[in-house]
């Protein structure tokens, strides 16, 4: 078990009636209240104390007006993004807004008429499909492909041959949620050569990107022929629990680019922030360094625990070590059951609140999606809830 005297993640934080989606809305999204929460992807872990501390000191004067962003937050942001992925940005280059999706949203009807198609790589974090179909535009689905271990990689073939003269964008999760994939510099280069023959722009959600267990790139950070054809979306969200404050990014070197999202953000209203957002963002920027490498050992801990878990009390469910991210995509294929007879058994018998697979995409038929961002003490009670029922 690891662990720090400044972050203490095997503390146990009661988080119902505190307006907690992942608590206090089990009833509305599963129909049972009496469920283990390992669905929606915060964390149980409290949010580091310099954040705290500096929105403490913001509350003060007991004002919350409207707030408005400051040099030192880009500068902020700046810096995070060159001391931790190597990538060189500039305050022109990027743009606040108050959420990935509502941006990804945007990104569609900026770069997209009706009617024209959005290539989604699934399974997939199903905002990305569903943003599409709400903008009137169509789903193209490159699913992914995974070999007889697991391990899921890109469909480039696939993809070429879907492309059409409509197509116009295409969604990449990087790293990937749900497969925990983090693509290569050289797959990240395939794709985007294929994107810039077909004249396609690349919308790079980069949320999960801190939290990776080998080495990330920006996919902007390769080359300025691909950075002129991308436009990323991040957030300070995931890495620090902070995601119910509403503030995040967009980045793009293209400046064209990045003023057909401004207008379609502004237009949108996306970008007025919350005034606590900009405060825990720049302190997350500024001090977070040490704090997500103590995360980040404590999370491969309890990935290592549930896969030892599963072995020793012969689970017969299936997931691949993650590269990336909190969240593991369980393979139930090995049970002699249909989807939805899985699913019942979760909710009514394992009481277990998990993400249904399908709705990431087809190919999630038998899978759901677990977040392990808790202590290794829930973490093992709800192994146990889960080991009774899928042996």
């Amino acid at each position: 078990m690891f662990n720090n005297i400044e972050y203490d993640f095997d503390e146990e934080i009661d988080r119902k009636n505190t307006n907690c989606a992942k608590y206090d809305g089990l009833e509305r999204y599963f129909g049972y209240k009496d469920l283990n929460p390992l669905w929606v992807a915060d964390m149980d872990f409290k949010t580091p104390k310099f954040i705290n501390d500096a929105i403490i000191e913001a509350t003060q004067k007991s004002i919350y007006g409207y707030s408005i962003d400051t040099p030192e937050l880009y500068t902020s942001i700046i810096n995070w993004q060159k001391n931790q992925h190597s990538w060189g940005i500039n305050k022109e280059d990027i743009y606040m807004i108050n959420g990935v999706v509502p941006a990804y949203s945007a990104c569609i009807e900026a770069f997209s008429e009706e009617n024209d198609e959005v290539i989604v790589q699934t399974p997939i974090y199903p905002p990305l499909f569903k943003c599409v179909t709400a903008n009137n535009r169509k789903v193209v689905v490159n699913e992914l492909k995974k070999d007889e271990n697991g391990y899921y990689s890109m469909d480039l073939e696939d993809l070429e041959r879907k492309i059409t003269p409509k197509t116009k964008i295409l969604a990449l999760c990087s790293p990937h949620n749900p497969v925990g994939r983090v693509w290569s510099k050289e797959e990240l280069e395939k794709l985007s050569l294929i994107c810039i023959k077909h004249n396609i722009i690349i919308v790079s959600d980069e949320i999960h990107s801190d939290i990776t267990f080998k080495k990330f790139t920006p996919l902007a950070s390769i080359s300025q022929e691909i950075a002129n054809q991308t436009i990323t979306l991040n957030s300070a969200g995931k890495t620090f629990n902070i995601a119910g404050l509403n503030c995040g990014y967009a980045i793009s070197k293209n400046r064209d680019l990045l003023d057909k999202f401004k207008k379609i953000a502004q237009k949108r209203e996306i970008n007025s922030i919350n005034f606590f957002g900009y405060i825990a963002t720049k302190a997350a920027y500024e001090n977070g360094a040490e704090f997500v490498k103590e995360l980040k050992k404590y999370l491969l801990s309890n990935i290592e625990f549930t896969k030892n878990y599963f072995e020793k009390n012969d689970i017969k469910i299936d997931f691949l070590i993650p590269e990336a991210t909190y969240l593991l995509w369980l393979d139930f294929k090995q049970l002699n059951l249909s989807h939805n007879e899985i699913k019942t058994i979760l909710l009514t018998k394992s009481k277990i609140a998990l993400n249904d697979g399908i709705s990431f995409g087809n190919n999630g038929n038998k899978y759901f999606r677990l977040n392990l961002a808790l202590s290794e003490k829930a973490l093992g009670i709800a192994l146990k809830q889960l080991s009774k029922k899928f042996k």
